[in-house]
C-alpha cells in the first residue's frame, strides 16, 4: 500500500472542495516527479469505494503513462476493479469500474465505453483548444451518453504555445487548481534541485525559421546536425559529467539522435538512442539497460519528454532548441527526481532554452498567438557560469557576489532610492478589503500589512483574482497558498467582500520581503515560519 504524501492528501481535498462549488471541468497543476499517478490511483480508489456506481476512464496518450497509471492505481488499492483498454499494451478489457485507456485506442468507441462519470487526462495540455482532434471528439461523446460527466485533467504545463492557457476559452477546463509549487517540493525532498551550465559549445540556429510559433524542425535538424557540432557537445558533456553516472541527451529529430548517440559511441561511451521508430522490445530493453546503468547516455527524438521516469538521470544535455515553454519544463523535469547517489542533476543546454525562458519557476506560460520572442529573466555566473535568474544578489553554486547592474536611467522611488533591492517587513497585522481599479473600474483584493508597533509603516499589494487569464489564476493560487500556510480552513468565493471578511481572520505573515515595482509594491515573500515562506 501506498500511503500519500501531505501535498497529494491536499490535492485530493482541493479538488473535492472545487467540485462542491463549480460546475465544469478543472485542471491539477502539479510539478513533473510530484507523483500525479499516485493522485491518480486515490481518486479512483476514493470516487469507487463512495459511489460503488461510479465509472471512471483514465486516459494518456503514451504506453508508459497508461502502464504507471494502472500499477500505480492497484499499488494504491490492489483489490481495485481495473481494465486497460491499449492495443500497445495489447489488451482491451472495458468490463470494469475502471478504465486505463490509450486515446489512441479508445477514441472511436464511445458507443462501447458507453455512460462513464469522470473521465481523467493524464498530460492533459494535449487537448486542443478548438473543439476538434480525438480527446474532444471522444469527450463529446461521452458527454451526449451522460451530460453529468466531469473532466479533470492533470498536467505540469498547463499551457500550449500559440494558444495560451488551457482554461482560455474554447477550451474544455474552467479552472487551474495548483495544490503545490516546485520549490515546495525542493524544500520538502521530493524533487531535487537542476544546475545550469553556459555551454562552450552553442547550437547556431540563427538561420532557422519560426512556424507556428516553433522552430521548423527540417531546418533545425539540419542546422544542428553536424559532426563538429556533434562532437563538441559530447566533448563538453564528457568534460562536465566525469561525476555523472546517467545523461539523457535531447535531440532535434531523429537523424540528429542517431548521430549523437554514435558520436557518444566513438568517444568511448556506452550509449543508445531512442526514438518513435525504435521497435517496442528494443526501446523497453535500451531503457532497462539505461536504468539498471549498463547504459551511460541516452539520446532520443520526441520520445521521452513525457511518460520517462529514471530517478537516476543526473545529467541532461539540451540539444533540442524550442520556442515551447511547455516543452522546456518537461525536458528539465527528466532530471529532478531525488537520486541516491547525487544531490542534483546538471543541464547542459547547448540549445539556449534556460537563457530563452528563463528559471523553471518563473517560466511564463506563451500568449495566445505570440511567437515568445521576450527576454528572458537569467544572468551568467562569470566566476563557474552557473544561469541564475537576473535579480539574484550571489550565484548560488559557488558563492560569488555579482557586481551591482549599470543603470541607464535613475528614477527617484519614494523612500526606496534604487527600486531594486528586496527589502524586509516585519509585519505586526495585515488588513483585506475589496478594492475597484481607479483606472481599469476592475474589482480585485488588496492587502496591506502594517509594520512596527504603531503601524507606521504600510505595504500594499493588490490581488486581481477575477480577472482572466494568467494574471487571475496566478492571484488565486497565491491566495489559495497564503489561506493554506496561516492554517485557515476558507472556500475561494467571487464574493470579495465575504472573502476578505474571512480572510480578515487569518494570522498575518510575520515578515515579508518586497521591492518598489513602478509606483506598487510587488510582495515577494511572505514567511509564516522560519521554514515557511512562499512567493512568487
Amino acid at each position: 500500500m501506498i500511503t500519500l504524501r501531505p501535498y497529494q492528501q491536499r490535492t485530493i481535498e482541493e479538488l473535492y472542495a472545487w467540485f462542491g462549488k463549480h460546475p465544469g471541468n478543472p485542471c491539477l497543476v502539479l510539478p513533473t516527479g510530484s507523483g500525479k499517478s499516485v493522485i491518480i490511483a486515490e481518486l479512483c480508489r476514493d470516487a469507487i469505494q463512495s459511489w460503488p456506481e461510479t465509472r471512471i476512464l483514465v486516459l494518456s496518450h503514451v504506453k508508459e503513462l497508461l502502464e504507471q497509471d494502472a500499477n500505480k492505481i492497484l499499488a494504491v488499492w490492489p483489490e481495485a476493479p481495473i481494465g486497460i483498454y491499449s492495443a500497445s499494451i495489447g489488451s482491451k478489457r472495458l468490463d470494469q469500474p475502471i478504465t486505463v485507456a490509450g486515446i489512441q485506442s479508445i477514441r472511436k468507441r464511445a458507443s462501447e465505453v458507453g455512460h462513464t462519470d469522470l473521465i481523467i487526462v493524464d498530460e492533459s495540455h494535449l487537448i486542443s483548444h478548438k473543439d476538434e482532434g480525438g480527446y474532444r471528439t471522444f469527450i463529446a461523446e461521452l458527454s451526449e451518453i451522460n451530460p453529468a460527466l466531469r473532466v479533470v485533467g492533470l498536467t505540469a504545463t498547463p499551457y500550449r504555445l500559440g494558444h495560451g492557457l488551457i482554461t482560455d476559452k474554447p477550451a474544455i477546463f474552467d479552472d487551474l487548481i495548483e495544490p503545490v509549487s516546485i520549490e515546495e517540493l525542493v524544500h520538502g525532498g521530493y524533487l531535487c534541485q537542476l544546475r545550469s551550465k553556459v555551454t562552450t559549445a552553442k547550437l547556431d540556429i540563427s538561420n532557422v525559421h519560426l512556424r507556428g510559433g516553433e522552430f521548423v524542425e527540417r531546418e533545425l535538424q539540419a542546422a544542428v546536425n553536424a559532426p563538429l557540432a556533434n562532437e563538441q557537445v559530447v566533448e563538453e558533456v564528457i568534460r562536465r559529467g566525469e561525476d555523472r553516472r546517467s545523461w539523457l541527451f535531447f535531440c532535434s529529430g531523429v537523424d540528429h539522435a542517431y548521430a549523437m548517440r554514435d558520436t557518444l559511441i566513438a568517444q568511448g561511451i556506452n550509449a543508445a538512442c531512442v526514438t518513435g521508430e525504435t521497435p517496442k522490445s528494443e526501446r523497453e530493453d535500451i531503457l532497462r539497460r539505461f536504468k539498471d546503468g549498463e547504459i551511460r547516455a541516452v539520446s532520443n527524438a520526441n520520445v521521452l519528454c513525457v511518460g520517462f521516469n529514471h530517478p537516476g538521470i543526473d545529467l541532461i544535455a539540451m540539444c533540442r532548441p524550442t520556442m515551447s515553454p511547455g516543452l522546456y519544463v518537461q525536458m528539465a523535469g527528466r532530471g529532478m527526481r531525488p537520486k541516491e547517489h547525487i544531490a542534483d542533476c546538471l543541464v547542459l543546454d547547448f540549445a539556449g532554452n534556460v537563457e530563452r525562458h528563463g528559471p523553471i519557476t518563473a517560466v511564463q506560460p506563451p500568449k495566445r498567438g505570440t511567437k515568445g520572442t521576450g527576454e528572458a529573466p537569467v544572468k551568467v555566473c562569470e566566476q563557474c557560469g552557473e544561469l541564475v535568474a537576473i535579480a539574484a544578489r550571489v550565484c548560488p553554486a559557488c558563492g560569488a557576489e555579482f557586481p551591482e547592474p549599470e543603470k541607464k536611467k535613475l528614477r527617484l522611488h519614494d523612500d526606496d532610492i534604487m527600486g531594486l533591492d528586496p527589502v524586509e517587513l516585519e509585519v505586526s497585522r495585515w488588513k483585506w478589503a475589496r478594492h475597484v481599479g481607479y483606472s481599469s473600474g476592475k474589482e480585485m483584493l488588496k492587502v496591506t500589512y502594517y509594520g512596527g508597533l504603531c503601524d507606521s509603516k504600510a505595504i500594499t499589494e493588490y490581488l486581481p483574482l477575477l480577472h482572466g487569464g494568467y494574471a487571475g489564476e496566478k492571484a488565486t493560487g497565491m491566495i489559495r497558498m497564503m489561506i493554506r500556510h496561516a492554517g485557515g480552513d476558507i472556500e475561494m468565493t467571487h464574493d470579495l467582500d465575504a472573502l476578505a471578511d474571512q480572510l480578515n481572520t487569518l494570522p498575518p505573515p510575520s515578515r515579508i520581503t518586497y521591492r518598489k515595482d513602478g509606483k506598487f509594491f510587488r510582495v515577494m515573500d511572505r514567511e509564516w515560519g522560519t521554514d515557511d515562506a512562499i512567493g512568487y
